[in-house]
């Protein structure tokens, strides 16, 4: 595997938003229902899952190798917490429309809570690996393709917008403190790879038919035609990361060999102008358009 250094305009920083969800519209996506429930579908997955992020980072951290990935591993398990805090809030919101969000998550919860049990620290360590990658080609897509961001609803712009920076921010990490712990390899890491990505599709698929069933959405041929060729279609939202998905594949593949650092630039200053942080006991004020 190679060893690329995170860019020095990186900064591994956590931020507390405390974002509200307090006037978000039914199909908040595209204005579509199958688009949004895939994203509230991810959207459940989220605070136990980057719980289970941490636990895993932090139980191996003493094979950081020096200051500088130390110092990067704090600021993961920080931006971590915070990316969790709010999707919660974001999930009690989609619970309060009728969703079953709690449900997703507790499953999810205890999905997870298993692969504690039955699989090595190291083994955790490499779900998470496999798991950031997804999370850090979606943030990519995101920041990537303005038409994306822009077909979210104006409420929920910044919620998204300052996630998929900070994922970006820290899509090294998990992996490279995997490199240097005894008895990693690439036939570990691709096998994980292999089983987190078929567990997180049947997972989503399975909560998103359950989330356009309360939805009332489940027989409506209009959305699903427009969410699936929107999605997975060509070059769609998702299809359209399946050449950066199998990057991971590759033996000397390491997340910042997709060097799109610029982008996290161009986004904070977007994020500037329509939220601020505040203090972890504070709340964040959005800023009029």
């Amino acid at each position: 595997m190679t060893h690329i250094n995170t860019p020095d305009v990186i900064h591994i920083t956590p931020t507390r938003m405390d974002f509200q969800f307090d006037n978000v519209p039914r199909h908040w996506v595209f204005n579509d229902a199958f688009s949004t429930q895939f994203l509230s579908t991810l959207s459940t997955l989220f605070p136990v899952g980057e719980r289970f992020f941490v636990d895993s980072v932090r139980q191996l951290r003493e094979h950081a190798p020096d200051q500088a990935a130390h110092k990067a591993i704090s600021g993961f398990i920080g931006q971590e917490a915070m990316h969790s805090l709010e999707h919660v809030s974001l999930n009690n919101m989609l619970e309060a429309k009728g969703l079953p969000a709690l449900r997703a998550e507790k499953f999810t919860l205890g999905l997870l809570n298993f692969g504690r049990r039955i699989f090595t620290k190291r083994q955790q360590l490499a779900i998470t690996v496999a798991l950031e990658h997804f999370t850090a080609i979606i943030a990519n897509r995101l920041l990537s393709d303005t038409s994306v961001m822009d077909g979210f609803a104006p409420e929920m712009q910044p919620v998204w917008m300052w996630h998929a920076i900070e994922e970006t921010e820290h899509k090294a990490v998990a992996f490279d403190l995997y490199k240097n712990v005894p008895g990693n390899s690439y036939a570990e890491r691709v096998v994980f790879q292999v089983v987190a990505s078929v567990i997180l599709a049947a997972v989503v698929a399975a909560f998103q038919l359950q989330f356009m069933k309360r939805d009332k959405t489940l027989f409506s041929l209009k959305t699903w035609a427009f969410g699936v060729n929107k999605l997975f279609g060509f070059n769609g939202v998702i299809s359209g990361l399946i050449p950066e998905y199998l990057d991971f594949f590759k033996r000397d593949f390491h997340p910042w060999e997709h060097e799109n650092s610029a982008l996290v630039a161009y986004w904070r200053e977007k994020l500037d102008a329509i939220a601020t942080p505040v203090p972890l006991n504070g709340r964040a004020k959005a800023k009029a358009a």
